[in-house]
């Protein structure tokens, strides 16, 4: 034990209690502790049966997924399962949806609320507090699997809690459907009008793109290889207009030479006719009719070397014509030599042979000889004549030709000229005409993706018609509770008593601690340290005793009345009124 003197009073620290003092202590304050026991057990009690039934009605609802594959039709909805539910939930749960489900006639729900409180007050207490609404994990849930969520509605009245589930489901259903659609006239909508867009945009660009091509037609990039290909096959026909120009003008100087030799030929039959003719003649006659005639004979012989002079510097010496030219200029070359011959024994025997015979048989000879070479002579000149009028003709078609062939190579050399000149402003327009194209290739793909969008939006479309999609479906139907939710009347009753138990001990422990004196012997020996060597008990006054005692009856048969009438009441009224 320990003092301190601390202004003239003595602190002395209290002894260790055992169990035989918490005995002590909880039969003197046995009041204290039973009478807030009782107490809270009446209050208890009265609490719980006045508190009015909760009962909670529940269904359960889930979306099913849409009966045809997203490999067939895909879908263009584009929000996760529970991120439609919570926005049907915000939307269930407004002001205006509350409010309306509230006053409903066939509902009328927290009316006495409804007269003490504002209606804001109750709608913030109905969404916070009655209503829950709480996802449902499957197993494996994920975007492709039915995602189920459950409906609770707390409300003292079973039937109209479950016509309030109803209500919310059948407004759950309602949102699902009209989400649906909003949605889906929202993304055909938007898909329309970009389509339009596209189209518009399409149709301008083909019309700028069709309008360059008119504007350029033939100077077009894609163009390029045709009119490569074509200037080609127009130098191809240059040429080849060339090389028969050449050629003509070869088969020109070859007929101009057949001409000639022909001519030439006519002029020498013309000679030997005139000789034949005139054989009677005196032989200076005839030597000069032979001087003429190998005159003839050379004069031809210079045209025909000009001639294969000509020859040898267009063709080779193999070719045909100038074989020709030389096996005739061979044969007229004899011809002259044989004259020239025949001329010199001519003029040695004509001095000897003059004038003998001539007269009679030169007659004879004279007559059949020239009906005979005047025959042949008109034959060979006829021939040769027809030959000469033929070559004319040839000469004369063959400058026609070489007229046309020129004027066609003239028109190709223009229509050279003129695809030289859109070769060389293709490169001119090759940028813009690739940037033309471009744009209206990407406003076709453009275009084409949209459509492919229209068609996907209007199968969707036809799917929320027929129900194919995604439905809100009630899985388990509202339930109508048979037993009320809440409160749990014994679990308040058991809880209040503990409570007003726990606060009677906490009382008599205040008042023990608040009473300083000496209680019995142990703490006469403990706090003194002296032998007790016996004890006297406390004498009271009879009458002060039993005043005490009849008070505290009293004063416990009243509390007990009270308390038993207070729980009969709350039970005559719970039994009554809330069940």
């Amino acid at each position: 034990m320990t003092a301190t003197a601390n202004s003239g009073y003595i602190a002395i620290s209290r002894r260790a209690l055992d169990l035989e003092d918490y005995i002590d202590v909880a039969r003197r304050h046995v009041s204290w502790i039973v009478g807030p026991t009782f107490a809270g057990l009446v209050i208890a009690i009265v609490t719980a049966f006045l508190l009015p039934n909760t009962y909670i009605s529940t269904a359960e609802m889930q979306i099913t997924p849409a009966q045809i594959s997203q490999n067939i039709v895909a879908t263009t909805i584009n929000q996760q399962l529970t991120e439609r539910i919570m926005q049907m939930e915000n939307e269930i749960l407004s002001r205006t949806s509350l409010s309306g489900l509230i006053q409903d006639p066939r509902l009328d729900l927290y009316k006495s609320d409804r007269q003490s409180k504002p209606l804001e007050d109750v709608i913030e207490e109905m969404r916070n507090k009655d209503i829950k609404i709480q996802i449902v994990s499957l197993p494996g849930d994920d975007r492709r699997r039915a995602s189920a969520f459950t409906v609770s509605f707390s409300y003292p009245d079973r039937l109209k809690a479950q016509q309030t589930v109803q209500a919310l489901i059948t407004k759950f259903q309602d949102a699902n459907l009209t989400s649906q659609r909003t949605q889906q006239d929202v993304v055909k909508s938007f898909v329309s009008d970009s389509l339009n867009e596209a189209k518009a945009n399409l149709d301008k660009l083909d019309e700028e793109l069709t309008r360059f091509r008119v504007e350029n037609q033939g100077k077009l990039p894609e163009q390029s290889q045709l009119n490569m290909a074509q200037l080609t096959a127009l130098q191809n026909q240059a040429n080849a207009a060339n090389d028969s120009l050449n050629r003509l003008a070869q088969n020109k100087v070859q007929l101009e030479t057949h001409l000639q030799t022909l001519k030439s030929q006519q002029e020498l039959l013309t000679v030997f006719d005139r000789e034949s003719q005139n054989s009677e003649l005196p032989a200076s006659v005839q030597t000069r009719q032979q001087n003429e005639r190998l005159v003839a004979l050379n004069r031809l012989i210079q045209d025909t070397e000009s001639q294969l002079n000509q020859l040898h510097q267009v063709y080779k010496s193999t070719y045909p014509d100038i074989r020709d030219a030389e096996n005739r200029l061979n044969v007229l070359r004899k011809e002259r030599d044989d004259l020239k011959a025949l001329q010199e024994a001519e003029d040695a025997a004509a001095r000897d042979a003059e004038a003998k015979a001539r007269a009679e048989a030169q007659k004879a000879r004279t007559a059949a000889a020239r009906k005979a070479t005047n025959f042949a002579v008109a034959k060979s000149e006829s021939e040769l004549q027809g030959q000469i009028d033929a070559t004319a003709a040839d000469l004369q078609s063959l400058e026609m030709e070489r007229k046309t062939r020129s004027k066609d190579q003239a028109e190709i050399e223009k229509q050279i000229a003129n695809y030289q000149e859109r070769l060389a402003a293709t490169s001119g327009i090759e940028a813009k005409y690739a940037d033309l194209v471009r744009d209206e290739r990407a406003a076709a793909e453009k275009y084409q993706t949209l459509q492919g969008k229209q068609q996907l939006a209007d199968q969707n479309g036809e799917l929320l018609q027929r129900k194919a999609g995604e439905n809100l479906d009630v899985l388990d139907p509202p339930s109508l509770p048979v037993q009320p939710a809440k409160p749990n009347r014994w679990l308040i009753v058991g809880s209040g008593t503990a409570i007003a138990f726990v606060l009677g001990l906490a009382l008599a422990g205040v008042q023990e601690a608040k009473d300083t004196s000496l209680k019995n012997l142990k703490d006469v020996r403990a706090y003194t340290n002296l032998p007790v060597l016996s004890s006297i008990p406390l004498l009271e006054n009879t009458m002060v005793v039993r005043r005490k005692r009849r008070m505290t009856y009293l004063i416990w048969s009243a509390g007990i009345v009270i308390g038993a009438i207070a729980v009969a009441a709350s039970l005559y009224y719970h039994y009554t009124y809330a069940v």
